[in-house]
């Protein structure tokens, strides 16, 4: 599991491969990751857009932006935790992501929260 906490909101994020989806001789290797958010502050805050950076095994990157993350703006308030799954396919058996989402608290104040960088490595790349 990867972590990073920026002004008192968690992020964790758990990878992990999925053989069923991918095609390896076609170079199509697909992974899915999980995602928690939990304030241990004090305040609600809203998940108002994401900032993802997404580089496969050569180095290729692409950036995706966009408003909330899997159709919704969630507010999670003081002391819960929000969850999602999402995906993302490579053209290598290994890469990694990372990025930010951009929150609002209750009092409006804007906050770039750090989503940690994490490893998509198909299981056979560990040995």
């Amino acid at each position: 599991m990867f972590e990073a906490t920026t002004r008192q909101i968690r992020v964790t994020v758990e990878p992990a491969y999925v053989s069923e989806q991918s095609d390896p001789r076609r170079d199509y290797y697909f992974f899915a990751y999980t995602v928690s958010i939990t304030n241990t502050g004090d305040v609600p805050i809203q998940l108002m857009s994401r900032h993802w950076i997404i580089t496969d095994g050569t180095g290729q990157t692409e950036e995706v932006e966009g408003p909330g993350v899997v159709g919704q703006q969630p507010t999670v308030k003081p002391g819960e935790t929000f969850q999602y799954q999402s995906f993302c396919p490579l053209p290598t058996p290994t890469g990694f992501m990372q990025g930010s989402y951009t929150m609002v608290t209750a009092k409006g104040e804007q906050v770039e929260v750090q989503i940690p960088k994490f490893v998509l490595a198909e299981p056979s790349q560990y040995h």
